[in-house]
């Protein structure tokens, strides 16, 4: 590029990607005649005057010699050679006029250009930095807190695997503004509970999704969990679910949820009382219904209370009233009303986004990531901006009648049936047997034809196949049963597999039959075989990370030699259970007649 224009400055250099960035950089070349009017090749006009005599000086041309005056050397020269040069002048002006308005043109472009540069760039560079800024505002923490062991779903014919994300409301009351919200300041400083434990499950062909709750007095098994802000190791305990977070932040509560479902989580997100009421009213609030008028207030026997106050009928509740709505318990007659209040909430928002296109409208979406990414604290795999709008992606065209959300089958804890619960393992064990073979809790899928199996090749004869039989009857706090493995193997034998041979005990919830992964379609027969022989299930039947045929004898069948049928009434997971489905508007929450008014 030549010389610029403006008097002072040094040239400029090209354009970096000028054409990437959509203008032509041969717009901003001087004239390329190499006139005094372009200057190209030379210094511009005083330049080309001192240089040869001949030129432009304050708009006058002509000869070197007349050029300097005539009455200074007495020399008159011809008429008609004035006029010549008089008429030379004057085409010499108009020519120069051409050349100033082609140059002002192409200074007008040049600075247009520079201008736009700045702007594109400047503006992606305040892109950037604000894609900065709301990464910075993420909290992060470890996925595990060292007890995970479950496995990871294998993918579909189509590589998708399914996304299971734990949803965890915190009562840390350690800032003044959730001290303010929740009450209680005797306990800042404390623990947090999660007082909210939701497992979301959508399916790897993101056609459904499944929400789960746990109450938080359930007792279970909470596994050995580090403890990194304390910088101490928790032991193993049968305790309350929601005391799980205070033994190993997040992560502890996530091991939990795998040690009890089998399911592999692939993230966590983690909210407090300020994030909630935060995020209610980026989103915009929720539609709740109550059928009769509701004040969730302290009572002698309950000194505890939300401070709901609602007439009967519907609301939108935002903000504090939406922190209200879901920590209600005591109105909603127990910890399991409340869970069913909160996926009434939940579907709520997100038929309401849906039903706005917040997922397409770029301003409300940065408005509410701005929000969400101060309110959450989420495990560090997820912790990105990026990572987060694509869930969001993932989960928007999931249609509302494909939601459905339902409290874990429960019974009261034999150890505090008037406060605590347990897992009602005949029904809770089948439920996490859908949700990790990737079934939807609907029975929609059921109306369509089934694909005819696939034809494998025929399972090898019973006595060539080695069977390894894992004893893992000791779950739930139960001791495992003793020479369980050795009578199955024994059962096995007297069906043909002599090969058959007791291993490790290792604890498992539910009975399978695994073959290795890279064994293909021989080893699912192969599996198939030893599945029919006991009386198994089909889905028992999955492919592992064994060395060979693998019968884990599970917690479900600590007796017999053949697995036990199944009663599908008690076994039943939706039977009932809470469920709510994501496109019904009229769901409405029964009062407990002491929280009327």
């Amino acid at each position: 590029m030549g010389r610029n224009s403006v008097r002072g400055e040094g040239p400029h250099g090209r354009v970096e990607r000028a054409g990437e960035l959509g203008w032509d950089e041969s717009l901003y070349e001087d004239d390329a005649s190499g006139s005094a009017a372009g200057g190209r090749g030379s210094g511009g006009p005083r330049e080309a005057a001192a240089s040869d005599g001949s030129g432009t000086s304050g708009g006058a041309t002509g000869s070197g010699d007349a050029g300097r005056g005539d009455a200074g050397s007495g020399d008159t020269g011809s008429a008609g050679a004035g006029s010549g040069d008089a008429a030379a002048g004057s085409g010499h002006r108009r020519g120069g006029s051409r050349r100033r308005e082609k140059k002002r043109k192409h200074r007008i472009l040049k600075w247009t250009a520079i201008a736009l540069a700045v702007l594109i760039f400047g503006t992606a560079g305040a892109g950037y930095l604000y894609y900065q800024h709301l990464n910075a505002n993420i909290r992060k923490g470890d996925r595990s807190a060292g007890g995970s062991d479950a496995k990871k779903a294998a993918p579909n014919a189509q590589g998708q695997t399914p996304l299971n994300i734990l949803l965890i409301g915190s009562d840390s009351r350690n800032s003044d503004e959730n001290v303010a919200l929740g009450g209680a300041k005797k306990d800042r400083g404390g623990d947090p509970h999660a007082d909210v434990q939701m497992l979301l499950h959508v399916s790897a062909d993101r056609k459904n999704a499944s929400v789960v709750s746990i109450p938080r007095d359930t007792r279970v098994d909470v596994p050995e969990c580090k403890d990194t802000e304390k910088n101490k190791v928790n032991p193993p305990t049968n305790a309350i679910i929601n005391e799980a977070l205070g033994r190993g932040g997040a992560g502890c509560v996530l091991d939990t949820w795998e040690k009890l479902t089998g399911i592999y989580i692939d993230h966590w997100m983690m909210v407090d009382f300020a994030g909630v009421v935060a995020i209610s009213d980026a989103v915009g609030g929720a539609d709740v219904c109550v059928k009769q008028n509701i004040d969730d207030h302290p009572t002698r026997a309950q000194p505890g209370g939300s401070h709901l106050h609602l007439s009967a009928g519907t609301h939108n509740v935002k903000g504090e009233q939406a922190l209200q709505w879901l920590r209600t318990r005591h109105a909603f007659g127990s910890d399991i009303g409340r869970s069913q209040a909160q996926h009434m909430y939940m579907n709520s928002v997100i038929r309401n986004l849906k039903d706005q296109d917040a997922f397409t409208d770029t301003g409300r979406l940065m408005d509410i990531a701005e929000t969400a990414t101060k309110s959450l604290k989420v495990s560090a795999e997820l912790g990105t901006v990026k990572k987060l709008f694509d869930l969001g992606m993932e989960l928007k065209d999931i249609p509302m009648d494909r939601i459905n959300m339902l409290t874990m089958p429960r019974l009261p804890d034999p150890k505090d049936p008037d406060a605590h619960v347990i897992p009602d393992k005949a029904k809770a064990d089948p439920l996490w047997a859908m949700l990790r073979d990737d079934k939807p809790l609907d029975s929609k899928d059921d109306a369509k034809p089934a694909a005819p199996p696939a034809k494998g090749p025929a399972a090898a004869s019973p006595g060539s196949l080695a069977v390894n039989v894992v004893n893992g009857t000791g779950t739930d706090g139960r001791v495992a049963v003793k020479g369980r493995a050795t009578e199955v193997v024994n059962a096995l034998k007297a069906k043909g597999f002599t090969k058959a041979a007791t291993g490790s005990s290792a604890p498992a919830p539910t009975s399978e039959v695994d073959y290795p992964k890279g064994a293909g379609a021989q080893g699912k027969s192969d599996a198939e075989s030893v599945a029919t022989a006991l009386g198994l299930p089909a889905s028992a039947v999955k492919a592992a990370d064994v060395k060979g045929l693998t019968l884990v004898v599970g917690g479900d069948w600590r007796t017999g030699a053949s697995y036990p049928k199944q009663d599908p009434k008690a076994t039943d997971p939706l039977k009932d259970t809470e469920t709510v489905n994501g496109a019904d508007k009229g769901a409405c929450m029964e009062v407990y007649a002491p929280y009327r008014f």
